[in-house]
Parts: C-alpha cells; structure tokens; sequence
C-alpha cells in the first residue's frame, strides 16, 4: 500500500498528498486575528494563532481543493483571494451559490460520489451541532477518499458524533480518520464539534484505524486543547494522533 501525506495546515486546513494527487482540505490561509470573533463579533481574534508555513508553500502542487462546508474557518476571505479559482473544487450542493460568488471556475458538487484523476471521493453527512441550531448553520459533508493501492481516507468535517457518523464508520471502515475535535461552543451555549469524550468514541469504534484529530487550538469558541485530548485518550487507553499545526503525519 502506498504512503499517505496529511499535513495540518491549521485548524480543519489540511494538505493530503494521497494516491499520486495532493489535496487541499478547508483552507483558512489569513494572518492571526485577520477574522471576526465567534465569542464576541466585535472583535477580530480569529484565527488565534499565525501559520507557521508559507502560504505559497502551502499553494504549492495542490491538484483540488476539498471543502466540507464554506463556514469562514474552512474558506477564509484569504484563501478565496489567492487560490487558483481553475482548481477543481469538491463540494456540497449547499455551499454553491456562495463559492460561485467567490470566483471559482471548476466546481464540482458532490451529491453521492465524485472522481478526481483515480480518487473516488464520496460525501457523507453529520450533524453540526444540536437539532435547534442547524438552520442557522447549515449542512456539512465529510469525504471519503479511496484509491487503489492506498488507505482509505475519512475526512469527518464538523460534526457531533451520533448514530449517522456511526454508521458511516461501519459503512466505509477506513484506514485513516480525521476527526474535527476542537469542542467549539456557539452562541456561548452548544457545542457543534467533537470533544475529547467523542473523539475517543471513534477511536473505540474503528480500534485498527488510525484516528487524527485535528480543529484545536486555533480558533476561540474551541475548548479542547492538544494536551487534554492527549490526557482523555491516555485515560481511555485509546490512541488519537494529535498533529501540531505543520506537522505531517505518513501513514
């Protein structure tokens, strides 16, 4: 089986080097608190933290972009100014009026599957948040990468866990999972991610996959830190690979 690349950029911003192509997952690309608040919207300290890669090194040899909702932590104003608006971009029904608007050329909408040059890419769906909030945030896909002669590829996006992100689990089996685990709070009072205690439930549901957890620490309605997970996951003799941001995971 080939090596997979999955480097966390920032937040849910992901660069996957998989089967020969390399992907561009949700990409916040602007400067510490270049965005508003999601505590106080009257203030900008989004994201909290800077890059600590070049964009144009980020740029560099992306083959598609794969966008799991168009919320502005995963398509920031600077990502829609300096990416090439001719790269295919994955996405849902729901998000293409507004990515239309932004410029780009190439989009592909994913119902059920795709195809990109090899990569089968099927959308799945989750909740992102409790049932009395989801109006106001929309629909959310995950992806799920699979190609011949490498490892299966669930890309989770923002949701809660519950029985349909279960079930996705049992449907595909894969490899490699990639939780958003960042606990956000919205409003000041529902959580609408992962925390600690469900991302650990993944890693019990699929014990042979390798689970990455990515979302922490970088936006400020996010409760979950690196070091809690790290703690609940060692409690919970479970392991949940925990990427700083930059740091690529080969798998």
């Amino acid at each position: 089986m080939s090596k997979t690349d999955i480097q966390l950029i920032r937040n849910a911003s992901l660069k996957i080097s998989y089967a020969g192509k390399t992907f561009l997952v949700d990409p916040m690309l602007g400067a510490k608190n270049s965005m508003m608040s999601f505590v106080d919207p009257s203030q900008n300290l989004n994201p909290t933290v800077d890059l600590t890669l070049d964009v144009k090194d980020i740029l560099e040899g992306v083959d598609a972009i794969l966008l799991t909702h168009a919320h502005p932590d995963h398509l920031d104003p600077t990502a829609i100014e300096l990416l090439d608006k001719n790269l295919p971009i994955y996405i849902q029904s729901f998000d293409t009026e507004g990515v239309t608007n932004a410029g780009f050329q190439n989009i592909v909408t994913v119902t059920d599957s795709a195809e990109f040059e090899g990569v089968d890419i099927a959308r799945t769906v989750g909740k992102h948040g409790p049932s009395h909030v989801l109006e106001m945030l929309g629909e959310v896909s995950g992806f799920v990468l699979t190609a011949t002669g490498a490892p299966s590829i669930y890309i989770v996006g923002d949701c809660l866990w519950d029985s349909g992100i279960e079930a996705q689990l049992e449907k595909h089996n894969p490899d490699i999972v990639i939780t958003n685990s960042g606990g956000a709070i919205f409003m000041g009072k529902d959580r609408i991610l992962m925390d600690e205690e469900e991302t650990v439930k993944v890693a019990r549901k699929l014990p042979n996959a390798k689970v990455i957890a990515t979302h922490i620490e970088s936006l400020d309605h996010c409760q979950v830190t690196r070091e809690s997970l790290a703690k609940k996951a060692k409690e919970e003799g479970v392991e949940v690979l925990i990427p700083k941001d930059g740091e690529v995971i080969t798998l």
